[in-house]
Parts: C-alpha cells; sequence; structure tokens
C-alpha cells in the first residue's frame, strides 16, 4: 500500500497503454496480432490462457480502452446469470457503442451460465473477454470457444519481472540490491502479482526491501502453496511425478498438499486421466477406465468426500505397470507429420465415392486384415508403435 496515496501498489503500476506494457511480446509486440488488433481498434471475443500475474487484466483493460468500449469485470467465482442481465440492460456512456465483459476464471462458469451467454456474444451485444489458468478447450462449451479467439500468454522472464521490479522501486522511491532483486525475481517465478505483492508488503512493514526483510514477509503473510502461484505448478508436477515413480507414498503426500489448499479436485482428476494414457498406456488399459470414473466421481461429489476418490485413484495409478509406447509412438508420429506435411494416403486405403475415384483404382485391392505397410510411401518401414511385450 502506497502511503501517500493509500492506493495498493499493483493498482499505481498497472499500465494504462501498450507501450508501458511488460511481457507477451509474442501478442503484442510490433505487427504481432493483439497489438494489430488494439492500434485498430478492432474489438472481438477473445480468451486469454496462461498462468496468474502475466497482464491478462491489464491487457482486458487496455483493449476497452483503445476501443472506446464500457469495460464491465466479474469474477466467474461469483458472477450470475442476474448480473450478466444487469450488464446488458445497464445504458452506455455517451460515446461509447460497446460493452465488454471481462470475465475472470472463465473455467468456473458452468455450463447452464455458459450456454446463457452465448447468445449475447454471438450477436455481438457483449463482447466477451475471459482469463484462465485452465486449457479452455476443456472448460469452455464448444460454441462459446469457436466465437472467441484464444490467445496463449507466458510466464515474464527474468529480464521482464526484474523491469516490473525495478519500476515499483521508482514509484516507492525507494532501492532494492542485486542479490534481493534476483531472489525475489526467482521466487516471482514468471508472476508480477506475486513480485509486486511481496514488494508492497515488505515496504509497508519495513520501509526497506532486502534479502531479509522480503523473507520475513513471505513467512508472515501466506503459506507458499497458492493455487494460482508457483507452487502449484510445482506441487502438481510432483505429483505426476511420484505416480510416474511408482511412489505411492509420495503422489498421495502431494495429493493431500493440494486438497488442504483446497485446489481444484477437477484439475487434478484431468491430470490423473491424462496420466492413465500417458505413462500407464498398455501396461493396464483398465486405468484409464478408473481414471475416467475418479473424475465423474469428484465433479458428481465435490469437496470434502471427493478426495477419498481421488486417494483411490492415485494408489492405484501409481501402483499400476507402466508403458509409454502409445504416448512415445503419437509423438513420434506426430514429428513426422510436422517434418513431411500431408504425405498423399495410399490408394489402397482411400474411399472409392464415385466412378471417377473407382477408376483411378481408390480402394483397389483392399483387406479388412492385410499385413502391407499401410504408411505412406515415403514413411514405408517407419514403426511407432514398439510393442514392449514382445
Amino acid at each position: 500500500m502506497n502511503t501517500q496515496t493509500g492506493q495498493p501498489l499493483a493498482m499505481l503500476l498497472r499500465p494504462k497503454s501498450l507501450k508501458d506494457f511488460v511481457g507477451q511480446s509474442h501478442l503484442v509486440g510490433e505487427n504481432k496480432p493483439l497489438r494489430i488488433a488494439i492500434e485498430n481498434h478492432q474489438i472481438f471475443s477473445m480468451i486469454f490462457w496462461g498462468p496468474p500475474g502475466v497482464g491478462k487484466t491489464t491487457l482486458a483493460k487496455i483493449i476497452a480502452k483503445e476501443s472506446n468500449a464500457d469495460l464491465f469485470e466479474m469474477s466467474a467465482v461469483s458472477a450470475s446469470k442476474d448480473d450478466i442481465k444487469k450488464i446488458l440492460n445497464a445504458n452506455n456512456n455517451l460515446t461509447i457503442n460497446k460493452k465488454v465483459l471481462f470475465l475472470d476464471e472463465i473455467h468456473r462458469f458452468n455450463k447452464a451460465q455458459q450456454d446463457f451467454l452465448l447468445p449475447y456474444v454471438e450477436s455481438g451485444q457483449l463482447t466477451l473477454i475471459g482469463a484462465t489458468t485452465e486449457n479452455p478447450s476443456f472448460e469452455v462449451i464448444a460454441p462459446l470457444l469457436s466465437r472467441c479467439r484464444v490467445f496463449v500468454l507466458k510466464e515474464l522472464s527474468e529480464e521482464e519481472t526484474g523491469e516490473i521490479i525495478k519500476r515499483a522501486c521508482k514509484i516507492l522511491k525507494t532501492k532494492i540490491d542485486k542479490t534481493a532483486k534476483d531472489w525475489l525475481i526467482q521466487m516471482a517465478n514468471g508472476d508480477a502479482r506475486q513480485a509486486i505483492t511481496m514488494i508492497d508488503n515488505a515496504f509497508t512493514l519495513y520501509e526497506k526491501l532486502t534479502i531479509e526483510t522480503l523473507k520475513t514477509t513471505l513467512q508472515n503473510s501466506f503459506l507458499r502453496f497458492d493455487k494460482k502461484g508457483s507452487e502449484h505448478y510445482d506441487t502438481i508436477s510432483a505429483f505426476i511425478k511420484s505416480m510416474r515413480a511408482s511412489n505411492a507414498d509420495a503422489a498421495l503426500y502431494y495429493l493431500a498438499r493440494m486438497v488442504e489448499a483446497g485446489e481444484d479436485p477437477k484439475f487434478i482428476a484431468r491430470r490423473m486421466v491424462i496420466f492413465a494414457s500417458e505413462d500407464i498406456g498398455m501396461a493396464n488399459s483398465n486405468a484409464l477406465l478408473l481414471a475416467n470414473q475418479v473424475f465423474q466421481a469428484v465433479t458428481q461429489i465435490g469437496y470434502p468426500e471427493c478426495a477419498i476418490n481421488l486417494a483411490h485413484g492415485v494408489t492405484y495409478l501409481a501402483l499400476s505397470p507402466k508403458n509409454r509406447s502409445a504416448y512415445d509412438g503419437l509423438r513420434s508420429a506426430q514429428a513426422d507429420v510436422k517434418t513431411y506435411g500431408n504425405l498423399p494416403i495410399p490408394l489402397v486405403l482411400r474411399n472409392a465415392e464415385t466412378q471417377l475415384m473407382k477408376d483411378l483404382d481408390y480402394g483397389k485391392g483392399y483387406e479388412k486384415y492385410s499385413k502391407e505397410d499401410l504408411l505412406p510411401e515415403k514413411l514405408k518401414g517407419r514403426k511407432y508403435y514398439i510393442d514392449l511385450k514382445k
């Protein structure tokens, strides 16, 4: 909190235009898509997908301002259909024509809420800018997703985080030594919000920024696990790697940390479904069935009881034999697709829908259980799936 203005440091630091914005150069750099859209005042519905503290809210504000639009901010955690109705019924300012709804954590909007929102986005009555840390393909309904452009935002680099720290110190009229700055950059892990909050808290308590005041502030202000921060990603990584190592004890421990921190159980279960095919695969195909059942269970039951379903599934997956041959085969095949593009499909595999196609030998000689190599000519002999049982 800045003692002179009474405003949080994050508010004072928030850029008002692209020239002051830090990060996401792949989107807002010269001749990049979002910069072109903003400079040309071309506003459309979009979804920002990326980790916390990388500028999703700030970009939404800049887009609305540059497009001369009326911005309404909501969190999907607390927003309702009635809130959306109020926006639709709100009178615009005389010089403003468009209504932009910035919906933070859009993945928390359920299907019914998204269905309600869809026609207003489709008709243009509302321009939607959604923000999410989750893959929108899983959490946003297909009709709504198809009407939005998805932009992937990246963690801030160390240099970008350092620039934000420099600006924060300038506003506070204080200094930070290199050791403390480097420590803070590592602790923030690409999350500008976390860096700014730690600076604000340390300066408020001690009126100076040293590695000692920053560490003390960190210990006193919050438990390091933040389900939107770096610990979120570190813990899920440890969780997956423990199951991969068939270490049920470690997997259950990291599961417990996430459960106690209030992590979204669907987030955990979704990773388990992926793990069942990626790491267990052909060694035990029942693992995918069980993982899907766990996902259904946590969706229907919720906390606190669904933690038991998660523990059941985690133990099963950790102790199951592992076989990545299907996953490795897919990645190998994808590499060839990227290298060679759409190679001609052998005629024997093509569908002869017309007489002309039959005359051109489409489908000629096709046998249901052929032992022939069915890959395109250039890839004959390639082996993507390696049967580890043989």
